[in-house]
C-alpha cells in the first residue's frame, strides 16, 4: 500500500532524488488529467485514490526511491491545465502531486485558491501555500494520515527550479 511504502520520509526534503529516465508509454498526455487532477485532491485524497494514481504512475516507470522513501517518476509527455505543465509526478509519504516547471508557487495560489503555510517544513520550503479540503471531503476519521487533506504549492532548492503542486495530508 502507498501509505505504507512511503511512511516513514519528510515531505519536501524527499524531493531531493535523481529523477527517472522518461518511461514510453503515452499513457499521460495532456488529454489524460489523472495526475494534474490528483494533485488538485480531485478525487480528494484516500487510500483508493492514492493507490490509483500511484497504479497509474507505476505503468510508466519503475522508480527509484530514497533512503527517505520518496519516488518521481518522468514521465513521456506533458501534462498540463491552466498554463502549469509538467512531466514529472511526485510521490511521498501521505502525498501525491506533480512538479510544475518555474517558480510558480505564487501564481499555484493565486489561481487554486491557496493561502500562505505558516511552516516552513524544517526549513525545505523557500515558499509555501496551501488549502485545506472542506470538512465533507476530508476522509473518515481512522481512513486518514496524520491531519486534514490539502492542496499544496511549495518551492524549495531541492526542487532546482520547480514548484510541487500536491495533495497531502497537513499536519493539524
Amino acid at each position: 500500500m502507498l501509505i505504507t511504502k512511503y511512511r516513514h520520509c519528510s515531505f519536501l526534503a524527499s524531493a531531493i532524488i535523481a529523477f527517472l529516465p522518461a518511461a514510453s508509454s503515452a499513457t499521460a498526455s495532456s488529454s489524460d488529467p489523472t495526475f494534474f487532477d490528483a494533485a488538485l485532491c480531485s478525487p480528494p485524497y484516500s487510500m483508493m485514490s492514492a493507490t490509483e494514481i500511484y497504479d497509474a504512475a507505476e505503468k510508466l516507470a519503475k522508480p527509484e526511491t530514497s533512503s527517505l522513501g520518496a519516488a518521481i517518476y518522468k514521465i513521456l509527455h506533458q501534462i498540463g491545465r491552466d498554463g502549469f505543465d509538467s512531466d514529472e509526478v511526485f510521490f511521498a509519504n501521505s502525498a501525491v502531486g506533480i512538479l510544475i516547471k518555474g517558480l510558480r508557487s505564487e501564481e499555484l495560489a493565486a489561481k487554486y485558491d491557496l493561502k500562505p503555510e505558516s511552516s516552513e517544513l524544517l526549513g525545505t520550503s523557500s515558499k509555501g501555500f496551501s488549502r485545506e479540503l472542506p470538512h465533507h471531503l476530508q476522509p473518515a476519521p481512522g481512513l486518514a494520515g496524520p491531519g486534514k487533506v490539502s492542496i499544496v504549492a511549495r518551492e524549495g532548492n531541492g526542487l532546482e527550479g520547480k514548484t510541487l503542486l500536491a495533495c497531502e495530508f497537513v499536519p493539524d
